[in-house]
């Protein structure tokens, strides 16, 4: 098939929930896709962060490739299986965690984790503390539960009543999130740095803030990192980057979420999690079918341990660092300002992001946005500093046409 044959047929039997680029994705390779006509672009979407070692990566064909020969896709969470071990285990060596459960994505993961907060809760402080508090600008996914702690009505009126429970105070403001804190409260759910909220990085102040504030009373401090962690901002977890050593307890939580880029492209969640609130959950009070499966767990294993070296994170840092750099010489008066960290940028226009989008495409430069006004940058951690040049030239022609 063509590619208008391709699209005719999927707007025919696909729900039409998703606003499609114009062309049909064939084969990538490293940073670069190519479309059924043979066009190449530059990608600085990586499926929304998700690709961190890039298209046709050699260590991940090798490594699914042994999974598959064990003819082991699926067995269930019934029996034990080693590549889920062995993943759950090196979570655990590279963060605070002491316990991990697996899901399928990071609604998921943002779901069990209001659950495992709520059971927390009761435990420790009775019936009625099951209050969640959630920011502005937020998003923790779709499904009812972590839509209720995302605050866009764009996404939450077609589908209330919502989830019951959950408050809202402002990011980056300690005391607004103290006016919203009582006894009911069992979490404090807070992205380090928020993706589709715009590129919006936490200060250090308010993290610490809220890591007294869930202390004081007795709550869960919880981080979404499904977009952020697993190397993006040059740490392996977003919140590792703020401080190291003896102080960095003051930004760690009791519970994080990650899924994105944990396993190359297949769907994966992860909940890591203190022993104290692990103590709390008993069998039969969470599960999933599909989740942690022998192929799905042995690839992210692969990918964590490859991101995890101190030298692959210090080159993710440098060409954050790069990328930055290069976007600041930009000139162009419809660039506002720039945010993030790492390869986590969003570039803050006086236009609409989704005409930048659109048009990088003629550049063979593959864009996405992350609110109406920001372009976000979140390319394969793998990409070089040449592309990076090549991308922001692309991107600086781009807004000049504009």
């Amino acid at each position: 098939m063509n590619a208008q044959e391709v699209i005719d047929l999927e707007q025919s039997h696909v729900l039409g929930v998703y606003g499609r680029a114009p062309f049909v994705l064939a084969r990538g390779a490293g940073s670069t896709l190519y479309d059924t006509e043979g066009r190449a672009y530059l990608d600085c979407v990586a499926g929304i962060a998700v690709n961190a070692l890039g298209y046709n990566d050699a260590g991940v064909a090798q490594t699914m490739g042994e999974a598959l020969a064990s003819g082991m896709l699926h067995v269930s969470n019934l029996y034990h299986t080693a590549p889920h071990a062995r993943l759950a285990a090196l979570l655990c060596e590279t963060s605070f965690a002491d316990k991990v459960h697996f899901c399928n994505s990071g609604a998921e993961a943002n779901e069990g984790a209001f659950k495992f907060a709520r059971r927390y809760g009761r435990a420790y402080g009775g019936d009625d503390k099951v209050e969640i508090l959630a920011f502005t600008n937020a998003f923790h996914g779709r499904t009812m539960g972590a839509l209720a702690a995302t605050p866009r009505p764009k996404y939450q009126e077609p589908f209330t009543p919502l989830m019951p429970g959950v408050r809202f105070a402002e990011f980056n403001k300690v005391e607004s999130a103290r006016a919203q804190m009582d006894a009911t409260v069992c979490a404090i759910i807070v992205e380090p740095i928020q993706g589709e909220g715009g590129i919006h990085v936490a200060t250090p102040d308010f993290l610490a803030g809220l890591r007294a504030l869930a202390d004081e009373y007795d709550a869960l401090l919880i981080y979404d990192e499904v977009q952020c962690g697993v190397g993006r901002t040059g740490t392996l977890w977003a919140h590792q980057g703020y401080c190291t050593g003896e102080e960095g307890r003051l930004f760690e939580p009791d519970i994080l979420t990650a899924a994105k880029p944990l396993a190359a492209g297949l769907p994966i969640g992860a909940i890591l999690m203190r022993q104290r609130v692990a103590d709390t959950i008993h069998k039969g009070d969470h599960g999933s079918t599909f989740a942690g499966g022998p192929l799905v767990t042995s690839v992210a294993h692969h990918v964590v341990s490859r991101v995890a070296q101190p030298a692959f994170l210090a080159e993710v840092e440098a060409k954050g660092k790069l990328l930055h750099d290069l976007l600041e010489e930009i000139n162009s008066p419809h660039i506002v300002a720039l945010r993030g960290k790492g390869l986590l940028v969003g570039v803050e226009l006086d236009i609409e992001a989704a005409d930048v989008v659109a048009r990088g495409y003629a550049e063979g430069l593959i864009l996405v946005n992350a609110g109406p006004t920001v372009l976000r940058l979140a390319p394969p951690l793998v990409i070089t500093e040449a592309e990076i040049h090549e991308v922001v030239a692309r991107l600086a022609r781009t807004l000049h046409a504009l």
